[in-house]
């Protein structure tokens, strides 16, 4: 990466972590046991293929799911207190971008997991909050889906330099039941 791209990416990562940081607060959402440190995310650094395997309809009792292709590109920065990642995916004919950013909070013991669309530049997803334990990684945020209220939780899995694993599971019980609605096979 030019010396250039790199200072406005690392100007833009903090901007959006200061405004992310601001806006969403981690009270009210269950923090897993666990730790939170700066190897956290070591595996992931490097480029890889991804499949996507998605539901169609989520909270709708379906099990139809799409499949989809993409890409990854994962750095770390200001010394792995922040992890990037850039994706971009093939679905429907089309080509979508997105990037994942992850924030270390140190004196929190917790990482905060933002998504930024490239389809709606303006708005940052607020952040799911979460810690590693046995080589897994679990977030949670309290977000809105369709007018509904949910718990969602990230969980990383499968993490090693060869393979690892992403999902998004919803929850309109407070955790008592999820779905898990979208997996991310990094490959």
């Amino acid at each position: 990466m030019r010396a250039d791209r790199r200072a406005v990416m690392q100007g833009a990562v903090l901007a959006i972590a200061t405004l992310g940081a601001r806006g969403a607060s981690a009270k009210d959402v269950p923090l897993p046991e666990g730790t939170a440190s700066r190897g956290d995310f070591d595996y992931f650094v490097g480029s890889w293929r991804v499949e996507h395997p998605r539901l169609r309809k989520r909270l709708a009792g379906s099990n139809d799911w799409e499949t989809f292709a993409g890409r990854t590109d994962c750095q770390q920065l200001f010394g792995g207190l922040v992890n990037l990642n850039e994706s971009v995916s093939f679905r429907g004919g089309k080509m979508s971008y997105g990037m994942g950013l992850r924030a270390l909070d140190e004196p929190g013991g917790r990482w905060a997991d933002w998504y930024l669309s490239g389809s709606d530049l303006g708005k940052i997803d607020p952040p799911l909050y979460g810690r590693f334990t046995g080589g897994i990684g679990t977030f949670y945020a309290r977000e809105t889906f369709e007018t509904r209220p949910v718990l969602v939780r990230g969980q990383f899995s499968s993490v090693n330099r060869d393979e690892a694993r992403w999902e998004q599971a919803f929850s309109t019980d407070d955790g008592a039941s999820w779905e898990t609605n979208w997996v991310m096979r990094y490959l």
